[in-house]
């Protein structure tokens, strides 16, 4: 009897020890992009410059963020159909401005930003170092 309790023992902790090493461990991850135009986010109009974009280490989120502090929008992230690193933001040209219409960092993607979305254009600026 004590054979069986130790071998049911061991292996629920064996079982445990595989699913727990299965977990992806995705780590917060940010970058740093120019944007070389003004834009409009939420309403919002944003300089030119520089931005973080900032992946959650639950890959729930994807955060922009400029170096003013008031510049700082999160959005709910849903997995997109790559599965690369790449940093891509999406804008819509409106006249003179430009509108952010999605923010894709690697494998998540947000919703349309804007719901007036006809025109886009894919904008991948280059990552810079430091910020």
């Amino acid at each position: 009897m004590r054979s069986k309790f130790s071998s049911l023992v061991l292996a629920s902790a064996a079982l445990a020890a595989v699913a727990l090493t299965a977990l992806p461990a995705v780590a917060t991850t940010s970058t740093t992009l120019n944007v070389p135009f003004s834009f409009t986010v939420d309403g919002q109009s944003l300089p030119a410059g520089m931005y973080s974009v900032v992946r959650d280490s639950t890959g729930t989120f994807v955060r922009l963020q400029g170096k003013d502090a008031s510049q700082r929008f999160t959005w709910l992230a849903r997995p997109g159909a790559t599965h690369s690193d790449r940093v891509i933001l999406k804008f819509e040209g409106q006249g003179k401005t430009h509108v952010l219409q999605s923010v894709q960092f690697g494998p998540l993607i947000t919703d349309s930003l804007d719901q007036k979305t006809r025109s886009t254009e894919d904008m991948t600026p280059q990552a810079m170092p430091g910020f």
